[in-house]
């Protein structure tokens, strides 16, 4: 599998965000920021704050404050996990164990059809299941 391929189907099409709802949204803000290094680029609303958190490649989290316009707290229960692409997943799931996240799976060699690879999974601050993947 080919890092940078192009969609031919759709132009320029590529990953812009994912949404997670935050059960506490200035912890979930910090730990996106200083634990992830990623940079709030844009933050809006009065009643519900929502932020665009730039992961670093230009790809986004937009996290979302608890609660919607009619003060219900959003669920998603299809979003399965959500995967970031690292140059080295154990020092990865180290910054994050430091930072005391829960990490569920440990870095381990991992073979996705012709492609080797290295993963582990670790819990986000609203209980969102992340991964880091780095290709070997």
């Amino acid at each position: 599998m080919a890092l940078g391929t192009k969609n031919k189907v759709v132009a320029g099409c590529g990953m812009h965000h994912i949404a997670v709802q935050a059960k506490d949204y200035e912890a979930s803000k910090a730990f996106y920021c200083d634990v992830l290094g990623f940079e709030n680029v844009l933050e809006w609303g009065d009643a519900r704050k929502i932020c665009m958190l730039d992961m670093g490649d230009g790809s986004h989290i937009e996290l979302f404050a608890p609660g919607d316009n009619t003060g219900e707290t959003v669920q998603n229960p299809t979003m399965m996990h959500l995967a970031f692409f690292v140059e080295d997943v154990d020092a990865a799931a180290e910054r994050v164990r430091a930072a005391k996240a829960k990490v569920t799976m440990e870095p381990r060699e991992v073979q996705l059809g012709t492609q080797k690879a290295k993963i582990a999974f670790f819990e986000g601050p609203n209980g969102e299941i992340l991964e880091f993947m780095e290709y070997l």
